[in-house]
């Protein structure tokens, strides 16, 4: 436990250091927002590249854990939408429901690859790829159709212009994606990475963790938190207790172990994506819920995915 405590803390320190940072007004949103693109387009997929191009194939010895994941996101899902009439009626209806939604089963990516370098090294940012390819175009998928379904401009009523395509063309165009896929195909093919290009955006990835972390931080909102407390405390225990709890069960199911299914479980143990905000804002959903679910889910994971580790391995 201690040894997780401390490959753990300078993550969450780095994400303390981008909220008093923003707090502090030494850096106002003219460099927040665009340091958030700059590490989400670029650095974490230089950061991806290298690492999974230059490791250790999985293989086929992956696709249990992918298979575990997908299983209990969709059973997440499921559950969630089984239970809508009764969440509205207890007044999470329309886009305020969407918001727990996406706060059940969208994890941060961000949290996800350095919790997994700082725990397993590069043996665990290559699990953890598989689990980006296998998680995140499907949570994108859901939480955009769910937005489609239920929030709607905020009353129900689907986007105009909007269907399928617009739900999956993000998520198979995610730069994450696209550079997981991109190390994998290098890796799997033997041709690794090339020279000079290789060493230059592994120079780069290497401001991918720090900036990444700061700008999560950055986007704490505890007033969001404070007006919509009982559905954002709710939904943080959905995501930091139950999901990780269901895939745990999924990989039992699968025959995931090791690291294999440590990786697994941490990664839905992370803390909410901030792009589930935008999505909401964009799309009709309840922003300021959403930002308190972030919020919270970040503080929780602190403590929560420590003993969700320990437990898991």
């Amino acid at each position: 436990m201690i040894g997780v405590l401390s490959a753990l803390a300078p993550v969450f320190g780095l994400i303390v250091v981008g909220y008093l940072l923003k707090s502090r007004r030494l850096f106002t949103d003219d460099f927040w927002d665009p340091a958030e693109r700059l590490t989400f387009t670029f650095l974490f997929p230089a950061l991806l590249i290298t690492s999974i191009g230059g490791a250790e194939a999985g293989g086929p010895g992956l696709l249990p854990m992918a298979a575990a994941l997908v299983t209990a996101t969709l059973l997440m899902a499921g559950a969630l939408i089984a239970l809508r009439p009764r969440l509205a009626k207890a007044g999470l209806a329309g886009p305020s429901f969407v918001s727990v939604f996406q706060g059940a089963v969208r994890p941060n990516t961000y949290v996800g690859i350095a919790a997994a370098m700082a725990l397993f090294g590069d043996p665990g940012l290559t699990l953890t790829a598989a689990a980006i390819v296998a998680v995140i175009p499907l949570v994108n998928v859901l939480a955009i159709v769910g937005h489609l379904r239920w929030a709607g401009g905020g009353a129900g009523t689907p986007v105009p212009g909007t269907g399928w395509g617009e739900a999956v063309a993000p998520a198979l165009k995610n730069p994450i994606i696209i550079a997981c896929l991109l190390g994998a195909t290098l890796n799997v093919t033997g041709i690794g990475l090339p020279p000079v290009i290789g060493p230059i955006l592994e120079i780069i990835g290497r401001a991918a963790l720090p900036l990444g972390l700061m700008a999560v931080g950055a986007g704490l909102d505890f007033t969001a938190f404070r007006e919509a407390r009982n559905a954002v405390i709710g939904t943080a225990a959905l995501k930091l207790a139950v999901t990780p709890a269901v895939t745990y069960a999924a990989c039992q199911v699968f025959g995931v172990a090791g690291p294999a299914a440590a990786v697994a479980v941490m990664f839905m143990a992370l803390p909410v994506s901030a792009a589930s905000y935008v999505m909401s804002r964009q799309l009709g959903g309840d922003g300021p819920l959403m930002a308190g679910i972030v919020t919270a889910t970040t503080l929780g994971a602190a403590v929560t995915l420590p003993l969700v580790v320990v437990l898991a391995g």
